[in-house]
């Protein structure tokens, strides 16, 4: 019953916050074609709700790809030298994401979920036990997206990152299907929101790290 409430409560909540974001928006739109004249949105193919493949919208933030190796989402992580000054910033307060508004009114994105999966990239991040993400819609943010927010970002080095990052990151998309909630789905959204002014202040919310880490510990040991 929750999941049908949670769509409804989504679809009210994106469609007055675009209203309520236009604003931004516009500066935005205005940010990106003065820094890098060309699409306002990146489009990317992503893996969602029973493995479906959707377009997920985000601000651009990176230089039109100029090759089909730039274009490859293989990777974890993004390819820096592409990133435009004004793209860093959104990229920072993860204003880029406020485009999966529009994701929720169609119905493919919740608010909370595990993060879309890439095509190049389903079958580590849902192989196997990690499946169970595909039950859930897909989030603007999450526990997984969260962690990756306050730890990943800060991890340059591919295979670090993998190394480092990518196991918990994982145990943490098995972990939200099998918590989702309307309280979690509120914690995650508080936690969101400290992490974002946290970010302004280039720091990192350790309460909120440890939490996610026990998350990703619980899910290895019962999971």
């Amino acid at each position: 019953m929750y999941r049908w409430i949670k769509t409804f409560i989504d679809f009210v909540i994106a469609f007055f916050s675009i209203i309520i974001l236009s604003p931004i928006f516009f500066i935005v739109i205005i940010g990106i074609e003065l820094s890098d004249p060309g699409p306002v949105f990146f489009k990317a193919k992503r893996i969602g709700f029973k493995g479906k493949e959707f377009t997920m919208l985000k601000f651009r933030s990176m230089r039109i790809p100029k090759s089909e190796e730039e274009k490859s989402e293989i990777s974890f992580k993004a390819d820096t030298n592409r990133i435009f000054p004004f793209g860093a910033f959104i990229r920072r307060l993860k204003i880029d994401e406020l485009a999966q508004l529009f994701n929720l009114l169609n119905g493919t994105m919740a608010i909370v979920g595990p993060r879309p999966a890439s095509i190049d990239q389903v079958s580590i991040m849902r192989e196997g036990k990690y499946s169970i993400a595909n039950t859930v819609k897909p989030g603007l943010t999450g526990p997984a997206a969260l962690y990756d927010y306050i730890y990943g970002d800060s991890i340059e080095d591919l295979e670090d990152y993998k190394r480092l990052v990518l196991p918990n990151r994982k145990e943490l998309e098995a972990f939200y299907p099998k918590h989702i909630g309307f309280f979690f789905d509120v914690r995650i959204i508080i936690w969101t929101g400290i992490c974002i002014i946290f970010a302004l202040f280039k720091k990192k919310p350790k309460r909120i790290f440890n939490k996610l880490n026990n998350f990703a510990e619980q899910e290895k040991v019962l999971g």
